[in-house]
């Protein structure tokens, strides 16, 4: 585990959660399926997507060692992939939140709202991109490989999905109910569980002059089964709902989703613990 990376394990799951969540909720926005009583106690939820949000911005400027450095970070925009995700992040910030706020204070046409809106979610998968982009790197095989997009992604869809039924039940929304965030969650679940004993397998393929990456965690397999085990416990809770025919609490779908969320900051530090680079 590399526990010296947390700025960037918190940045990322958490702008990934956000992003996830996001996606959904502009989703069912867009297809007017709330009420407007739904749409109004649903911005207010969204309240913690943007504390979330805003929590993942200020742990990356502690990676940065000084929030004065993030400005140099955007220096080559277009062509970094690390000015890239900074540039896009900042733009999703900016402008998911903005739709939030002209949505709090009822101001601007709908439509103008449903364009902002629309325009966030696109930006946030660009978003999305970028961060994938920037792990892709020639000389670290560990990470250049079809593992790193697939956990990435995984993450928006486990922490997202989970986040978004937790927000919709928080704003007493008929959709909280919906069978499908659940199902997609479950299926997610095997996906990453399938993907995690794939990775492991192809680890032994990938050596150095100077070290074995299957070697790189000493206790990679523990913290797997741990991870997994956190997993398990988060789609019970989720899953609850739908066993007893029972509507989805907040007082349910909460702890779920703080187990689901260490679950993937812990796929987040094996990530980062599994850098190494090729030759010398």
């Amino acid at each position: 585990m590399a526990w010296h990376e947390w700025p960037l394990m918190l940045f990322t799951v958490l702008a990934q959660t956000s992003v996830g969540s996001f996606l959904v909720l502009g989703g069912l926005l867009l297809s007017g399926q709330l009420s407007l009583n739904e749409e109004n106690r649903l911005h207010k939820a969204m309240f913690f997507l943007w504390a979330l949000m805003g929590l993942g911005f200020m742990a990356s400027t502690a990676h940065l060692g000084s929030p004065l450095r993030a400005m140099n970070a955007l220096n080559q925009v277009g062509s970094s992939w690390l000015s890239n995700e900074i540039f896009f992040g900042s733009l999703f910030f900016a402008a998911g939140g903005f739709y939030w706020l002209l949505s709090m204070l009822n101001k601007g046409t709908p439509q103008v709202r449903k364009m902002l809106l629309a325009a966030a979610m696109l930006i946030g998968i660009v978003f999305m991109y970028a961060m994938i982009k920037v792990y892709l790197i020639d000389t670290v095989p560990t990470w250049n490989n079809i593992f790193t997009p697939f956990g990435f992604i995984l993450t928006m869809l486990l922490s997202g999905l989970l986040f978004a039924q937790l927000l919709l039940t928080g704003a007493q929304s008929k959709q909280a109910g919906h069978k499908l965030l659940p199902v997609a969650g479950a299926i997610a679940a095997v996906v990453s569980l399938v993907v995690t004993v794939l990775q492991m397998t192809d680890l032994s393929s990938i050596n150095s002059a100077v070290t074995a990456a299957a070697g790189i965690i000493d206790n990679m397999q523990q913290l797997q089964l741990i991870r997994g085990a956190l997993m398990l416990a988060a789609l019970a809770l989720w899953f609850k709902p739908l066993i007893t025919s029972d509507k989805p609490t907040t007082l349910l779908l909460a702890p779920a989703f703080v187990l689901m969320f260490v679950s993937e900051f812990i796929a987040r530090g094996i990530f980062y613990g599994l850098h190494m680079t090729t030759g010398m």
